[in-house]
């Protein structure tokens, strides 16, 4: 994957591959409404801002009309062609269980994983942040990690005025499992998403057409503009939610939707809606003839053997679910009582548990499933249920007007608030408010699923996602970067908040051709992190080092005029190339390598590797060499081999 850099040695990745830091997207939500969680309140070399992505192919879907490039796009032979780990997949090939090694994964930081799960068992501050969990991790086919922890059923009761609950008896409680069925809550999205665009597929339903063209109810007050992509996006205007439960009829509740009114003109603002998928399930039904959870059913979750997802589980599961939240108003907009077996949210329960933005049930292994078969373009074991270039416009980012809130059709993309150091140019997912989440990661061909009741007793026991950050921060350092001579490099770490110093010793260039050359390799939350090359005259008052930076799979060099990097750097090493120029000919200098992290979350760190300076004829530093080596003076550095 890398070309060597001359007489250096430039490193590859490998192939094999307490705190609440986190924090929620802010909603507009009323009392009562569990609302959503999941959004709102190309490769390439990273710019200092965000870096690419695919945004390149969401302005030209949009530019010529959208479902008429998509199928264009996508023509049976071509469509059907994909890459080798499509064609794996088309073979039948399945989901195993098998070691960290067979997953290509670091197996001590792979383990680390669950040890960050387990920890929010406990005071998170105060309270547990959920009663149990499931976590599951893989690479390729392989699934590498899978546990269960806490309690599925724990709590039988919550006094909100004295902050107070009732536990079950030892006797009676009910231990997590790996094969736990979870309220998926807005995970629920991203199958009413997949399920829209099967529907692009056959030519039913198009992405740029008003939603009202398929439902001529959805008009009023600038309703008749907004778009399926709007929808998908949540840039329709809408508000975040309604009180449908409030209604005690299904045609009070339709009414309801059809009353409602963008609060800004659509497509002027991104904004994470329940109605806008409510909407799409009623648009999904109109032009199908058939129910949501019939078309989960036939669509999705039979042709991939999800045998444990679906809406409204049956009694008999019942003990195989965790519980959820105990309801009662004020926290609730119900009073239910212990919500176990049954959908937490109150409008997805007022509409039957099947709704287009909440209700549905699954398993960890399920989930893997779906997300194996994502990652192979549409198929999973010989099944395929979207052809690859649909599944390229659920991961492509239409929401470039907003910067921060990137979005695939029904996926989030790039989010570090939930997705931690796995957030990439190429990451989605989804959260949902019950405590669950799933992470793709392309670059990596890797997923993590983590399943939580953090509802259990009562939603004013957690805030924000530190689990997820944590978790997801972790099984990105399992995920290795590996050097080309096998050996290690100096890593920046991942701490938040952190920062660091890598310092060459004094050198003393005698002409102006004195270079810098070595191999970096970054990942750093944009505008919240960042890789610095600095030179000094003196050790104390430095000045950043402009440089270079070529692919190493080739390409046109990059220049960093501010001697600094920041943001996704195509998951590959570069080489680095920095000029001393002539105002350091004849003086002694200090170069060094800064890293920084300034903001709550991280991304993947930086590494540098085999640093050299020279000048013709003369080798002034090289870090194979003991004895130069033996004098950098690294602090927050590490030596690493992954």
């Amino acid at each position: 994957m890398a070309a060597d850099t001359g007489a250096e040695a430039v490193a590859e990745v490998g192939t094999e591959r307490p705190d609440d830091i986190g924090r929620e997207r802010p909603h507009d939500r009323g009392a009562g409404s569990e609302g959503g969680e999941g959004g709102e309140g190309g490769d390439g070399v990273a710019a200092p801002g965000r870096g690419p992505n695919r945004r390149r192919l969401g302005a030209r879907l949009l530019a010529l009309g959208g479902v008429l490039v998509l199928h264009a796009a996508l023509p049976g032979s071509a469509g059907a062609a994909g890459g080798p780990a499509e064609r794996r997949a088309l073979q039948g090939l399945r989901l195993r269980y098998g070691s960290a090694r067979q997953a290509g994964l670091s197996e001590q930081h792979l383990e680390g994983v669950a040890d960050e799960a387990r920890r929010f068992l406990g005071p998170s501050p105060e309270h547990p942040y959920y009663a149990g969990a499931v976590v599951l991790a893989g690479r390729g086919r392989t699934i590498a990690l899978h546990r269960a922890m806490g309690y599925a059923v724990r709590y039988a009761d919550y006094d909100g005025r004295a902050d107070r609950v009732r536990e079950f008896p030892a006797a009676e409680r009910i231990a997590m499992s790996e094969d736990t069925v979870f309220d998926l809550a807005s995970l629920t999205k991203l199958f009413t998403s997949v399920l829209a665009v099967q529907q692009m597929e056959r030519g039913r339903l198009e992405l740029e057409a008003p939603v009202r063209r398929y439902l001529p109810e959805f008009v009023g007050g600038g309703k008749e503009i907004i778009t399926v992509r709007q929808l998908l996006t949540h840039t329709s205007g809408l508000r975040s939610w309604a009180p449908f439960y409030q209604e005690s009829t299904r045609e009070g509740r339709l009414r309801l939707l059809w009353s409602v009114r963008p609060q800004e003109t659509p497509g002027t603002v991104y904004r994470y809606s329940d109605l806008n998928l409510i909407a799409l399930q009623l648009l999904l039904e109109r032009i199908t003839g058939r129910t949501l959870d019939t078309l989960l059913r036939d669509e999705i979750t039979a042709p991939l053997g999800m045998h444990r997802t679906r809406y409204n589980p049956p009694l008999s599961w019942r003990r195989a679910i965790a519980a959820t939240e105990v309801q009662r108003p004020p926290w609730s907009g119900l009073d239910r009582g212990l919500v176990w077996g049954e959908v937490h949210d109150e409008n997805a329960y007022a509409l039957g548990g099947v709704a287009g933005h909440a209700g549905v049930f699954g398993t960890a292994w399920d989930l893997a499933v779906l997300a194996r078969a994502l990652l192979d373009g549409g198929v999973y074991a010989g099944k395929r249920i979207l052809r690859p270039a649909s599944v390229e416009l659920l991961f492509t980012d239409y929401n470039t007007a907003f910067p921060g809130d990137d979005h695939g059709l029904g996926f989030e993309l790039y989010q570090h608030w939930y997705m931690g150091a796995m957030a990439t140019p190429h990451s989605a997912g989804h959260t949902g408010f019950t405590g669950t989440s799933l992470v793709l990661d392309p670059s990596t061909d890797s997923f993590l699923i983590l399943l939580g009741n953090s509802v259990h007793p009562v939603r004013t026991w957690r805030a924000g996602s530190a689990p997820r950050v944590a978790v997801g921060n972790r099984f990105a350092r399992a995920v290795p970067v590996r050097t080309r001579h096998g050996g290690a490099a100096w890593f920046s770490g991942i701490q938040p908040g952190a920062s660091g110093t890598l310092t060459l010793p004094p050198l003393g260039p005698a002409t102006a051709a004195a270079r810098l050359r070595c191999a970096v390799w970054w990942d750093t939350v944009p505008g919240e992190g960042a890789l610095h090359l600095e030179a000094s005259a003196d050790g104390e008052h430095w000045e950043p080092l402009p440089f270079s930076t070529l692919r190493s799979t080739g390409g046109t060099p990059e220049q960093w005029p501010r001697g600094s990097v920041s943001g996704w750097s195509g998951r590959v090493w570069h080489r680095l190339e920095a000029p001393l120029t002539a105002a350091w000919a004849g003086r002694e200098v200090r170069l060094r390598f800064r890293h920084t992290a300034t903001g709550r979350y991280v991304g993947r760190g930086a590494y540098v590797d085999v640093v050299r300076v020279a000048e013709p004829g003369r080798l002034l530093f090289a870090e194979d060499r003991p004895a130069d080596a033996d004098r950098i003076e690294a602090i927050g550095w590490t030596r690493s081999t992954d």
